[in-house]
């Protein structure tokens, strides 16, 4: 008799989840060395719905848009994201926006919100837009590592506008260092600070990052300024509360590692597709050399062109590959029974490949999400780069403005390429990187 999770309650008429019958470890590492060849496999043998036992915790995949929706508009509030999250990447973000639920996540939420307005987001434009233009001026040229160059490039927006403060490059070094620690800790098959292991970097990343942010609260705290850290010193709910030093400094961690490495990720799929496909590169250019030089808040919604490579960029590798929750009391999914405790997991990275909602899926093929083809609106959780209900991505117009502001300057300075034959390797051990950093030939126009 095949392996279940759990017994369904007698006369539910639920169905058991099946269970992996491979060692959990193995399962998890094949997974990492090729998603997409591994959950195809996985649902050949198990279907949408299958679970595996590792690190003392049972994982369920549910893949497909509509367990998807069951799971991320949880209207039975029946799972919850910081149990989830912060079994991965607590000990390091902790107390992130992601990783509250609940009327706590909605309070601090309603804060944060303040730092994302349309007034604050043409503030944040008008910071960043100078130092990209001024940055892009000097993008090398040659043999250059993209995802290298966009990464050093989403730190320094990431401290000019959310910190605003201009740091020595040794500092910023350290901080990128600490960061990129902290992301790659939450993966770490040795999940105890054993030293030189990724755990153990993780946490002592985490004391590099609290100490820069304490280092600095008082003067956020003293006067207010046009950028992240001092809107979130000062922003207040409407019945008068404000975040603790503790709050500003999670959140400030949070979001300064979530904005600056998605958006490095996006623009380095984007550079790699267009690089592949130069028709694609070529009509973005000609998009915004039609455009001013400097763009505008406003101008960032004519941007179609440049919008629909964006979005297939996003579809075929979203910079966050799963959505993990926990069931916080027994519940199902689909037909499905699922216990309190257990660990969910939403596939994103292979549901953006699913034939059922678009065609040719493994294909570059920005029309896709064209007025007249609209395949993301097949259902609305079949596309889900930024994720789905109340912990959507409250971040995503900035990324989507810093991102476009800064291919808007590279498409019109330059053209890059890479060699016909060329595949990107990609490392999904953590989020998703290119393991050779992206090398592609740049020249100034």
């Amino acid at each position: 008799m095949a392996k279940v999770l759990a017994k369904a309650p007698t006369g539910s008429g639920l169905v058991e989840v099946p269970c992996v019958e491979r060692n959990g470890i193995l399962e998890m590492m094949s997974m990492r060395r090729d998603p997409f060849g591994y959950g195809e496999a996985r649902r050949a043998r198990y279907g949408e719905v299958s679970s595996l036992h590792a690190f003392g915790t049972e994982f369920v995949t549910f893949a497909g848009a509509r367990a998807a929706d069951e799971i991320l508009m949880n209207r039975d509030k029946a799972f919850a994201n910081g149990p989830a999250w912060g079994y991965m990447i607590g000990p390091f973000f902790n107390r992130g926006i992601m990783l509250l639920d609940f009327d706590e996540h909605r309070h601090h939420r309603h804060i944060m919100q303040q730092a994302f307005t349309p007034s604050a987001l043409k503030g944040y434009m008008q910071e960043m837009q100078p130092m990209i233009a001024d940055r892009m001026q000097r993008f090398p040229t040659g043999k250059v590592k993209l995802f290298n160059e966009f990464k050093s490039l989403t730190l320094d927006v990431a401290l000019e506008v959310f910190l605003g403060v201009e740091l020595p490059q040794a500092e910023a070094d350290t901080l990128n260092k600490a960061f990129i620690e902290t992301v790659r800790a939450g993966v770490a098959y040795v999940r105890k600070p054993v030293p030189g292991g990724r755990w153990w970097k993780g946490l002592r990343s985490r004391k590099v990052l609290e100490e820069f942010f304490y280092a600095n609260i008082d003067a956020k705290r003293a006067r207010e300024t046009p950028d992240l850290f001092s809107v979130l010193c000062h922003a207040e709910s409407d019945d008068g509360h404000r975040f603790t030093d503790a709050d500003v400094v999670n959140h400030m961690i949070f979001v300064l590692m979530a904005a600056h490495d998605t958006s490095t990720i996006t623009m380095t799929q984007m550079a790699y597709w267009m690089a592949k496909s130069p028709e694609w590169q070529h009509k973005a250019r000609e998009e915004s050399l039609s455009m001013n030089p400097e763009l505008g808040y406003d101008d960032l919604g004519s941007m179609t062109v440049l919008d629909l490579v964006l979005k297939e960029s996003l579809r075929l590798c979203p910079p966050v590959p799963g959505q993990p929750r926990v069931a916080v009391k027994d519940t199902s999914v689909g037909g499905y029974y699922v216990p309190e405790g257990t660990f969910v997991t939403i596939p994103q990275l292979t549901n953006h490949r699913d034939p059922e909602f678009f065609t040719n899926p493994e294909m570059f093929d920005p029309e896709r999400f064209s007025p007249e083809r609209a395949e993301d609106k097949g259902h609305r959780l079949a596309w889900t780069p930024f994720g789905g209900g109340v912990h959507k991505c409250i971040g995503l117009y900035f990324g989507q403005m810093e991102i476009k502001t800064i291919m808007h300057h590279l498409l019109r300075g330059y053209e890059w390429s890479v060699p016909r034959d060329y595949e990107i390797p990609m490392d999904y051990s953590a989020l998703p990187v290119p393991k050779d950093k992206l090398p592609a030939t740049v020249i100034r126009r």
